[in-house]
C-alpha cells in the first residue's frame, strides 16, 4: 500500500458490477475514491472493504442520478472538488425488450440515466479539468453503440450518444490535457441482464465476459492510450478500418448540391 495519490476518481454506478470493479482497480492504482450509487448498504460495505485493503480514502454519495436534486449534489462535488482527476461515467441501465414492446416511460428513464445524467456530470467536471490542465473521462458505453441491432434501439441510441460525446470531447479537449476513453463492453456477467429483461443464464457462455476481465482489459486499453476500447475485440485492425471508413465519409457529407445519383437537376 502507498499513501501517494493520483487524485480522486469519482465513479458512478459504483456499488456493484463494473463500477465496483473499477473502484477496486483504481484504488489499487493509487486513486482516492468517491463512489456514487443508490444502494447505501452496498456502497458502505464496498467502501469499508476497499479502504481497509488499499489504505485509500473512500467516500460515498448515495444518489439516484435520475433525481434532479441528487444529480445536482454530484454535479456540485465535481465542480467544487479540485482533487477529482478522473470521472468514470459508468451508471446506466439497459433494455433487451423490442422497441414496440418496451414501456416508453421506462425508455425515458433510461435516457435520463444513460444520457442526461452522464451529460450533466461531464459538463460539471470538464471546466475544472481544463482549468487545471489535466483530467480524465472514462465513459462506459457498449458494443450496441456501433451494433444497435443487438438490443433495444433506445438503449443502443443512448450508448451511441456516449461514444459520440467521447469522440467529441477528445476532439475538443485533447490538446488541453484532457484524456478521454470510451469503453464498449460486450455481454458482461452483471445484474444488468436481469434488469434489462434477459436472464443471465440465457446469454451464451462464449459471449459472456466477467466484469473483472472486462475492466482489466479496459484499463489495459487505457494504458495503451486507446480512445475507444472494445475489450472482446481480438483484432484491433477491424476497429481502425471501421473508424477510417467513418472519417473517409467526412468530406463528402455536406455539399451545396444533392448527389447526382438522386437525379435532381
Amino acid at each position: 500500500m502507498t499513501n501517494k495519490t493520483k487524485g480522486t476518481a469519482l465513479i458512478t454506478g459504483a456499488s456493484t458490477g463494473i463500477g465496483a470493479v473499477y473502484a477496486d482497480r483504481l484504488a489499487r492504482r493509487g486513486y482516492d475514491l468517491v463512489l456514487v450509487a443508490r444502494n447505501v448498504d452496498r456502497l458502505k460495505t464496498l467502501a469499508a472493504g476497499l479502504s481497509k485493503e488499499t489504505g485509500r480514502s473512500v467516500e460515498t454519495i448515495t444518489a439516484d442520478l435520475t433525481d434532479k436534486a441528487d444529480l445536482a449534489r454530484v454535479e456540485t462535488r465535481l465542480r467544487d472538488d479540485a482533487s477529482i482527476t478522473l470521472l468514470v461515467n459508468n451508471a446506466g441501465i439497459g433494455s433487451s425488450i423490442p422497441l414496440l414492446d418496451a414501456n416508453v416511460d421506462k425508455m425515458e428513464y433510461l435516457i435520463a440515466l444513460n444520457v442526461t445524467a452522464l451529460t450533466r456530470l461531464t459538463y460539471a467536471a470538464a471546466p475544472g479539468f481544463v482549468a487545471r490542465g489535466a483530467g480524465t473521462f472514462i465513459n462506459v458505453a457498449s458494443i450496441v453503440a456501433i451494433a444497435p441491432e443487438f438490443l433495444n434501439g433506445v438503449y443502443g441510441g443512448s450508448k451511441a450518444f456516449v461514444l459520440a460525446l467521447s469522440q467529441s470531447l477528445h476532439h475538443e479537449l485533447g490538446d488541453k490535457g484532457i484524456r478521454v476513453q470510451a469503453v464498449l463492453p460486450g455481454a458482461t456477467a452483471t445484474e444488468f441482464w436481469g434488469i434489462a429483461g434477459t436472464p443471465l443464464e440465457h446469454i451464451p457462455a462464449e459471449a459472456l465476459m466477467t466484469a473483472e476481465n472486462m475492466v482489466d482489459a479496459a484499463l489495459a486499453g487505457f494504458d495503451q492510450g486507446e480512445l475507444v476500447t472494445i475489450p472482446a475485440l481480438q483484432n484491433d485492425a477491424h476497429w481502425h478500418a471501421f473508424e477510417a471508413a467513418r472519417r473517409e465519409l467526412g468530406p463528402h457529407l455536406s455539399k451545396s448540391s444533392p448527389a447526382s445519383r438522386y437525379g435532381i437537376a
